[in-house]
């Protein structure tokens, strides 16, 4: 009965000792990059390759496809205005068609500008939201803290943590749910820089009443990846607003249920704005259940 005893003993500290590895590894080495992935500016842009890919001049990258399109831009709305006099089919007019070609021409070719303002606007209301915490609370409001905070509330010690105790089992929900956050961030991130490459289209498309829908679908996708960025700031300035014991058992599942409003930032905004789905673990749901 004593040597089962401590074969049992060994098989969970064998395992305490392996998620408790797993834990630190992923707290000293993966969260840093959340800050950078969730938090984007105009500095996302500042890559030599991606500029080359976006077109530094009209006459190459991106642009140049887009300036090609505006080409054939001009010939669809010729012809169709030809033909409108045979059909009788209403159609702008060539001074407003000439008007917004030449508006949106440019707007195309400084699209790469505009798109780095809209950035930059959007970080500089975020980062107000985390200097006010910054000021009130005097922490860094950013998800580097914030696991320390975690670590210090649900840990029963900085040394051993028990998975099989409840502070073992909230510890490896938030663990899991912020592993989650790193892939939905950074999917958002690589969305960011998709929808930048495509805004020559989007402004391009704006000449064109029947093209024009494809602008509000892209401006509505980047103000709805933009903006989860403004509701993560407020969650984690609420989170570090709360003054949270590591006795208190209330605490941390309020700690869960933080990291939760962030796993459904996206969601919620596209309650309110539209846009696509970031969430990783809803699409391997979608792939699964289409499968089956």
């Amino acid at each position: 009965m004593e040597n089962t005893n401590q074969i049992t003993e060994t098989i969970i500290n064998t395992i305490n000792t392996i998620f408790e590895t797993l834990f630190s590894s992923i707290d000293n080495n993966l969260y840093s990059v959340l800050d950078d992935v969730t938090f984007v500016s105009s500095d996302i842009l500042n890559d030599k390759n991606f500029e080359n890919i976006f077109g530094t001049t009209s006459s190459n990258g991106i642009l140049l496809i887009a300036n090609s399109l505006l080409i054939a831009f001009i010939l669809y709305f010729s012809i169709r205005y030809l033909l409108a006099h045979l059909i009788y089919t209403k159609v702008d007019s060539p001074l407003s068609f000439i008007f917004k070609l030449i508006i949106f021409g440019i707007s195309m070719n400084f699209s790469f500008f505009i798109v780095k303002i809209i950035l930059d606007l959007n970080s500089n209301i975020s980062l107000s939201i985390r200097n006010l915490g910054e000021y009130l609370f005097n922490k860094n409001i950013c998800f580097s803290e914030l696991i320390t905070n975690i670590n210090n509330t649900v840990s029963i010690n900085s040394n051993s943590i028990n998975i099989f105790s409840i502070n073992g089992l909230i510890k490896s929900t938030l663990t899991l749910s912020l592993l989650n956050l790193v892939f939905s961030y950074s999917f958002r991130y690589i969305m960011i820089k998709v929808l930048v490459l495509l805004s020559p289209f989007s402004f391009l498309c704006l000449t064109l009443e029947s093209t024009k829908t494809f602008f509000k679908i892209w401006i509505k996708n980047l103000f709805s990846l933009l903006f989860i960025q403004i509701i993560v700031s407020l969650v984690l300035l609420l989170l570090f607003s709360m003054d949270f014991s590591s006795d208190n058992l209330f605490s941390k599942f309020i700690y869960v249920g933080g990291i939760y409003a962030l796993i459904k930032a996206n969601s919620l905004v596209r309650e309110f704005m539209g846009g696509f789905s970031t969430e990783i673990t809803q699409s391997v749901q979608k792939l699964f259940y289409k499968n089956n």
